[in-house]
């Protein structure tokens, strides 16, 4: 069965020193402190060891090979989101990451395809870096964060950008970060452990009682870890919903359980029990594989929990791969063997173009 990869995340070889170029910290660079190891560092505390698959796509390619994967969607690391940079300056670095990915989807067409990054504090540089990414490097969508600083998801400021993403037919992937609560979680990794799960419920729960999935019925989305907490606290939140309307559905009269379907998840839930019930509730053409490649706190034999699942073929071929290209190209997608799946804005030639 052929297997894509929604969820899966990628940073240059080398990266500028942008707090240099700048004159403010904050910002990542790397420390290529030994053969196929870099420390990511922030202002000169260390953050994250990585190794060289996060940057080098030959050593991508060889570890998908060895899980049979056929394809990743690369988007950057979400700690290089920089909204809480100045916006000019996160344009300028999103302009420089997203050329990396197009750069690298192509060289190798035929195993990546890209999502984009984009200054979300800043609607207008935010829409400008999204219609450059679709239209002129072939990206096929975006993946923006959980917030952006002090506005959830259905802000009007971030309102105006997912209109721009619906008019250009651009995927949207949700991505956790900037975890809340967090300086109340100094130990046992809990920002990843419990603020995270938190941070994705935050964006779904934002945008259904903000009513975005109204204002922008084609808009096409999909959440990062399984949806975080919000697919296990479905039942409180229409609950909450039903008795306390005069709170909850101040802006949306419409159920929360009448968008299950409407949105994907990925199926980085790491429980077989938690996979069957997130395809349950969203239903089996709105969960795609997702890893959190190349993570410790992803899949770590990606696509294992789909194919072992009890779901019959039909479903997990879905699973694997026609629920992602739905998500990506906003139209049913049947696996026909050599058929060109294209980015309608790209100006890439043919031999550019993934094939299927």
């Amino acid at each position: 069965m052929k297997c894509i990869d929604i969820h899966t995340h990628i940073i240059p070889e080398n990266v500028p020193h942008w707090a240099q170029r700048f004159g403010y910290g904050g910002f990542i660079n790397l420390d290529h402190h030994k053969a196929g190891c870099a420390r990511m560092m922030i202002d000169g505390k260390f953050f994250r060891e990585i190794q060289s698959n996060c940057w080098d796509p030959q050593a991508r390619i060889r570890d998908c090979d060895h899980h049979h994967v056929d394809m990743q969607v690369l988007s950057t690391i979400p700690v290089l989101f920089h909204y809480w940079a100045t916006a000019q300056d996160a344009y300028d670095t999103s302009r420089f990451f997203n050329d990396h990915i197009a750069s690298v989807c192509a060289e190798f067409p035929n195993r990546f395809v890209g999502l984009g990054t984009i200054p979300m504090q800043s609607p207008s540089l935010a829409i400008k870096e999204l219609e450059r990414c679709v239209k002129q490097l072939g990206l096929y969508g975006v993946e923006i964060g959980s917030h952006v600083n002090d506005w959830n998801l259905n802000d009007p400021n971030v309102l105006e950008v997912f209109a721009a993403a619906e008019k250009l037919n651009a995927a949207i992937f949700v991505h956790p970060w900037d975890m809340m609560a967090k300086e109340k979680m100094p130990k046992y990794w809990l920002p990843w452990l419990v603020g995270m799960p938190a941070e994705t419920s935050l964006a779904i729960c934002s945008m259904i009682f903000g009513g975005v999935f109204e204002k922008f019925p084609k808009l096409r989305v999909a959440f990062a870890h399984g949806g975080g907490a919000f697919p296990s606290s479905i039942g409180r939140i229409e609950h909450g919903f039903n008795v306390r309307p005069d709170l909850v559905a101040v802006d949306n009269p419409v159920s929360p359980k009448n968008y299950m379907g409407q949105f994907w998840f990925d199926s980085l839930v790491h429980d077989p029990d938690m996979l069957k019930f997130i395809v349950k509730l969203a239903g089996e053409n709105a969960v795609c594989l997702g890893t959190d490649y190349p993570f410790p706190l992803g899949e770590l034999q990606p696509g294992r929990l789909i194919k072992n699942s009890r779901f019959n073929k039909t479903v997990k071929q879905k699973l694997l791969w026609d629920n992602a290209w739905n998500w990506l190209r906003g139209h049913e997608v049947k696996t026909t063997p050599g058929r060109l799946l294209t980015n309608p804005f790209s100006k890439r030639n043919k031999e550019d173009e993934v094939r299927e």
